[in-house]
C-alpha cells in the first residue's frame, strides 16, 4: 500500500513539472514577439532566393552555397529560440568569460587561421568556414552592456570613456592584424554609437574625432598600402581606375540602375548571372536584389528592417532594467551600421570594405551571429512583458 502511494505521489509531481513546463512553455510563446521574428525570417529568405539565383548563373549548377546557407539558418534559428528561452539576465555574469574567449578566438586565428582573399580571419571545420570577428560583435555588446549598466559607471567619467574603449581597440587591434579593416571599422563604430547613446559628453568627441584625423593623415604616409590608398580613392571618385578598384562599385551601380520597378527578374539579373558583379553572394547581394527585384524589392527589404527596428524599439519602455536596454540598443545599432554600409556601398557613397547585408547575405557566421543578438533581444521582451 505504501508502495502505491509512494508511486502514485511521484506520478503526481512529474505531472505536476510537467504541467509547470507546458505552462511556462505556453508563456513564453505568447510573449513571443513574432512580428520581429517574422520581419528577420523574410530578410533571410530573401537572401535565401538571391543565393538560388546566383547559383543559376553558374556554368554548372552549383548549389553547395544555398544547401550551406540552409543549414546555417536551421541552426541560427534553433538558436535563436534557444536563447529566446534562457534567462539573458544571467549572460551578464558569463560576459567577462565570453570576453576572454573571444580574445583567445581571435589571438588563435592569426596563429592556425586560413586565408581567404588577403585576410587571415577564419577557421577551418570540416567543410565549413567559422569567422570569429563574426561572434566578437556579440560578444561586444554584451561586453558593453554590462559595463554601461555597471553601478559604479558614470558617463560623465573619462576613465570609463577609456575602459570601454579599451575593450573595443583590444579587439579592434586584433581584427586588424588579420588585416580585416572593414570589421574593425564596425566594432569601433559600435562603440561610438553606443557612447553617444549612453550620453558622454560631446567634448570627448571631438577629440575622438580630432585624434582620428591625425591617425588617418598619419597612415596615408606611413601605414597603408597602394590598393587601399586606392580604395579610398575609389570612394571619392567611383569612377576611379574602374577597370580595378572601380570596377566592384561601378558594376554594382550599373546593376541597382538596370532593375527598374519591378526588376528582371529572379535569376534574370544579367550582372550577376553573367559574372559582371563580383562578390554577388556576400557584398553586393543589394545590388543583385535591385537588379532581379527591382525598385518594389528594395523597398521590401528595407521595410522589413524598418520593422525589425521599429518592434525593437517599441519594447525599450517595458525594460525595467539597463543591460537589457544597452543590449537591444547595441544589437540595433549594430544591424543598423551592416546595413547602412553595405547598402552604401553598393551605392556607391561608401567605400567597399567586406561588410555583409545582415540576414541576407551568404555566410554561416555573420547569419548565426545575428540570430543569436535577436534570440537574446526576444528573452530580453519575453521577461519584460512578463514582469511588467
Amino acid at each position: 500500500m505504501r508502495i502505491e502511494n509512494c508511486l502514485s505521489s511521484v506520478a503526481l509531481a512529474k505531472g505536476g513539472i510537467f504541467f509547470i513546463m507546458f505552462n511556462k512553455l505556453i508563456i513564453y510563446l505568447k510573449n513571443f514577439d513574432w512580428i520581429l521574428f517574422t520581419s528577420v525570417i523574410l530578410l533571410v529568405c530573401f537572401g535565401l532566393a538571391e543565393i538560388y539565383s546566383v547559383a543559376l548563373g553558374r556554368s554548372q549548377l552549383d548549389l553547395l552555397n544555398f544547401k550551406k546557407q540552409i543549414l546555417f539558418i536551421f541552426a541560427g534559428v534553433a538558436v535563436l529560440f534557444l536563447l529566446a528561452g534562457f534567462d539573458y539576465f544571467n549572460l551578464r555574469s558569463y560576459s567577462k568569460y565570453f570576453y576572454i574567449l573571444g580574445f583567445f578566438a581571435l589571438a588563435g586565428v592569426l596563429v592556425i587561421g586560413q586565408t581567404i582573399r588577403g585576410t587571415k580571419g577564419w577557421y577551418n571545420l570540416a567543410d565549413f568556414n567559422l569567422q570569429p570577428v563574426e561572434f566578437i560583435k556579440f560578444v561586444l555588446i554584451l561586453f558593453l552592456a554590462k559595463y554601461f549598466s555597471s553601478r559604479s559607471f558614470r558617463a560623465g567619467e573619462l576613465k570609463h570613456l577609456i575602459i570601454s574603449g579599451g575593450g573595443v581597440l583590444l579587439f579592434a587591434g586584433l581584427v586588424l592584424l588579420q588585416p580585416d579593416f572593414g570589421s574593425a571599422f564596425v566594432l569601433f563604430l559600435l562603440w561610438l554609437v553606443m557612447i553617444a547613446l549612453v550620453g558622454f559628453n560631446k567634448k570627448y568627441f571631438l577629440i575622438i574625432f580630432l585624434g582620428l584625423a591625425v591617425i588617418f593623415a598619419g597612415s596615408w604616409y606611413f601605414v597603408f598600402q597602394d590598393y587601399q590608398k586606392q580604395r579610398i580613392n575609389t570612394f571619392l571618385n567611383p569612377s576611379f581606375n574602374p577597370l580595378s578598384q572601380g570596377y566592384n562599385v561601378s558594376q554594382a551601380i550599373i546593376a541597382v540602375g538596370a532593375g527598374g520597378i519591378i526588376g528582371r527578374g529572379l535569376g534574370f539579373g544579367s550582372q550577376s548571372q553573367l559574372k559582371f558583379l563580383p562578390e554577388a553572394q556576400t557584398d553586393f547581394i543589394f545590388a543583385v536584389i535591385a537588379e532581379e527585384l527591382g525598385f518594389t524589392g528594395v523597398l521590401l527589404i528595407l521595410l522589413f528592417f524598418g520593422i525589425f527596428f521599429y518592434r525593437a524599439l517599441y519594447h525599450l519602455k517595458r525594460i525595467n532594467n539597463d543591460f537589457g536596454i544597452y543590449f537591444i540598443l547595441g544589437s540595433i545599432s549594430l544591424i543598423f551600421i551592416e546595413m547602412f554600409i553595405n547598402i552604401g556601398m553598393n551605392l556607391g557613397f561608401l567605400p567597399v570594405i567586406g561588410i555583409s547585408l545582415p540576414f541576407v547575405s551568404y555566410g554561416g557566421s555573420g547569419l548565426v551571429s545575428s540570430l543569436m543578438l535577436v534570440g537574446v533581444m526576444e528573452s530580453i521582451v519575453i521577461r519584460s512583458k512578463i514582469n511588467y
